[in-house]
């Protein structure tokens, strides 16, 4: 049986402005903004190549914004730090350890992501 994790939840303030963030400035694909009632709205976006995807929104998490932290990993981890800076993200200067490359950067809110690369690993 494959355990396939689809979708992670990011708490956040400010739903227009974590959406503005994720999708226009880290380059992330809008897939859903639905507001279901004037206590929820659901918002779905997906990292590009990426089969798990993000959600947040109102109503959604009991948990404090800026309290997640999530890892992607790339094939190319100074292309992948390139292409944040250029769009304006506070990213890290790449780290280069034994068991992987790393870049990092938060979200408006404080939630933390960390992008690495697998040197030892086809395609990242």
């Amino acid at each position: 049986m494959d355990w396939k994790l689809e979708l992670a939840f990011i708490p956040v303030t400010d739903v227009d402005r974590a959406i503005d963030f994720y999708v226009n400035k880290v380059g992330f694909h809008l897939d859903y903004d639905q507001r279901v009632s004037d206590e929820l709205r659901f918002v779905q976006i997906t990292p590009p190549g990426s089969a798990c995807s993000i959600a947040f929104g109102e109503g959604l998490s009991e948990n404090p914004p800026g309290s997640s932290s999530l890892q992607i990993v790339v094939a190319d981890i100074q292309k992948a730090h390139d292409e944040l800076a250029s769009r304006g993200v506070e990213v890290t200067d790449v780290q280069v350890l034994e068991w992987g490359h790393f870049t990092t950067f938060d979200d408006p809110d404080g939630n933390h992501w960390a992008i690495q690369y697998l040197p030892n690993r086809p395609n990242g």
